[in-house]
């Protein structure tokens, strides 16, 4: 008989505890089933599963087995998707949520790429920070941060890496001089998201190891693009995602500090409801995402820029990516200029659900 449908109909029979009912599943005859175990047992030379008038139980062997042959047999499935996957064209409405500043800053240049490889896909974006249900409120993929995903259900794929980035206006370090120490940013007026999203204190790693300070806070905003523009008006010292300056490190009107210290990285990963039956707009979109941030030259999203840039607005800039690719913002004067709306604020988050994936303002 066939060795991979007796592993099927075993499997089926011991998750249902019953001949009778997987072989109704299966729409196969009891007389069937009960052949296709047996064909098993006398091909492994040992019993599955002790039978009795009114039940049915694992053996030893049976068990082992048992886990053995569902994992092989989802594996099987997983790449018989994929290749079904990878022969039907995508189409269709992709759903995609992402943070606000992250999705503003850094999806166009991909959704241009997938738009032009597969035209008959339709990407519709939403950007928000608050906690979104994958799977309730219908997204086909997000990008969340690792950090803050609290779901078992949820699968996740590494996307990229972001770095925190301490910064501050020429003009403001002239009048108020510059930190060499994080201590020192207790001298100085802070630009900082919520205490909920990272906590009241900040942690460096610096040459003495780690410290830790907690910043005197003039401003408090849960929109990290709402502080770039604070702290380029000379507000205060900011603590801002790397890509997010990326240009405005290289025209020198952010200066990076404190060169000697480091804050945590921040793991950027896609999110998805389920790893099994992926529609093909699904899996090519997520591999087109992984495709694209693989290959962009600063993988840490801006660090490159910030590297080449400090300090030498007029450096070459043929050996880094472009700034639009990441960086599109310009300065508050900018925006006012062209009457340019302010986004509406985003509510508090809700306590988190149990599909709930919880978007940074990243």
């Amino acid at each position: 008989m066939d060795h991979l449908q007796s592993m099927r109909v075993f499997v089926r029979v011991s998750d249902l505890g019953s001949f009778a009912r997987a072989a109704s599943a299966m729409d196969i005859s009891n007389a069937v089933a009960t052949r296709h175990v047996a064909d098993l047992e006398s091909r492994l030379g040992t019993r599955l599963l002790n039978r009795t008038t009114r039940s049915l139980s694992l053996t030893e062997s049976g068990q082992v087995y048992l886990e053995r042959a569902r994992q092989i047999l989802d594996e099987l499935e997983d790449v018989e998707q994929m290749v079904v996957a990878r022969n039907h064209e995508p189409v269709g409405t992709l759903r995609i949520v992402a943070p606000v500043v992250f999705g503003l800053h850094n999806l166009a240049p991909v959704l241009q790429t997938y738009a032009e490889r597969y035209p008959k896909v339709v990407p519709d974006v939403t950007l928000v920070d608050r906690q979104v249900d994958l799977v309730e409120e219908g997204f086909d993929v997000g990008i969340v941060i690792a950090r803050q995903m609290r779901s078992a259900s949820i699968v996740t794929r590494r996307l990229t890496t972001g770095c925190m980035t301490v910064c501050a206006t020429p003009a403001y370090l002239e009048k108020h001089g510059t930190p060499t120490r994080p201590e020192h940013l207790l001298e100085h007026p802070c630009l900082s998201l919520p205490s909920e999203y990272w906590g009241d204190e900040r942690v460096f790693t610096g040459p003495e190891g780690e410290v830790r300070v907690r910043p005197t806070n003039v401003i408090v905003a849960n929109n990290t693009e709402m502080l770039r523009q604070f702290s380029l008006l000379g507000m205060g010292i900011a603590i801002l995602p790397s890509y997010l300056i990326g240009r405005d490190s290289t025209r020198g009107r952010l200066v990076r500090l404190l060169r000697d210290y480091r804050l945590p990285q921040v793991e950027i990963n896609i999110a998805y409801p389920s790893r099994r039956h992926l529609p093909a707009k699904v899996r090519t979109f997520i591999d087109h995402l992984v495709e694209h941030f693989s290959q962009t030259p600063n993988s840490l999203l801006g660090e490159q820029w910030i590297k080449d840039g400090i300090g030498n607005p007029a450096h070459d800039s043929a050996h880094m990516l472009a700034p639009e690719a990441f960086d599109g913002a310009e300065p508050l004067s900018s925006l006012l200029d062209n009457e340019i709306s302010p986004p509406t604020s985003q509510s508090k988050s809700s306590p988190a659900r149990t599909r709930s994936t919880v978007l940074s303002t990243l």
